[in-house]
C-alpha cells in the first residue's frame, strides 16, 4: 500500500539506494511510475505493506516501510532488491554498490569510489566539514537527522585524520 513518505512514522525501516549518476527528468518520471506500481503491490505473506519513497537529488531512491503495520519478510525484501536490480538494468545505472561515497561539492552531489574518497581525504580535497550521505541509516528518524551530515559526524570520519 503506497502512502506519502512524509506520513510514515519515524520508526519506519529505510533502504537507501544511491545511483552512480543523476537520473534525467524522463527517467525520473518513469522510475516514479515504476516505484508507485511496485509499492502498491508490495506484500509480505499476502499482507499489504505500508510503504512510501522519496527520490532526492535526482540520484537517491529512499524506500521506507512502516513495520508497525506489517513487517517485511525475507521474500518481500528479496522482491524489493529484485525491483532495484531491474531499475539498474533498465537505466544502466549502479544502485547496489555500497563501496561508493556520495558527497556535496557546493550545490552538486559527487560520487566516488571509497578508494578515491580516501585519497581525496589524504590530499585534503575533502574535509571533516564536507557534507556526506550516510546511507547506513536504518530508520526514518535517522534518515531525517543523520543522512546528510558533515563527514566528521558519520562513518566517513575514519578517513579524515
Amino acid at each position: 500500500m503506497l502512502v506519502d513518505f512524509n506520513t510514515l512514522p519515524e520508526t519506519s525501516k529505510v533502504w537507501i539506494y544511491q545511483a552512480n549518476r543523476s537520473f534525467s527528468e524522463s527517467e525520473l518520471k518513469e522510475i516514479t511510475s515504476k516505484l508507485d506500481t511496485f509499492i502498491e503491490n508490495w506484500t509480505a505473506h499476502g499482507s499489504d505493506l505500508q510503504a512510501g519513497y522519496e527520490i532526492k537529488y535526482k540520484r537517491f531512491i529512499i524506500l521506507a516501510l512502516n513495520q508497525n503495520l506489517n513487517a517485511a519478510s525475507g521474500c518481500s525484501i528479496d522482491a524489493s532488491v529484485h525491483f532495484i536490480q531491474q531499475l539498474e538494468q533498465t537505466y544502466n545505472v549502479d544502485l547496489m554498490d555500497k563501496m561508493n561515497v556520495s558527497y556535496k561539492q557546493g550545490e552538486f552531489v559527487a560520487y566516488k569510489s571509497l578508494v578515491d574518497f580516501r585519497k581525496m581525504a589524504k590530499q585534503k580535497a575533502v574535509s571533516k566539514n564536507t557534507i556526506v550521505f550516510n546511507n547506513l541509516v536504518t530508520n526514518k528518524a535517522e534518515y531525517l537527522e543523520n543522512w546528510e551530515v558533515p563527514a566528521k559526524d558519520s562513518w566517513h570520519s575514519r578517513f579524515l585524520k
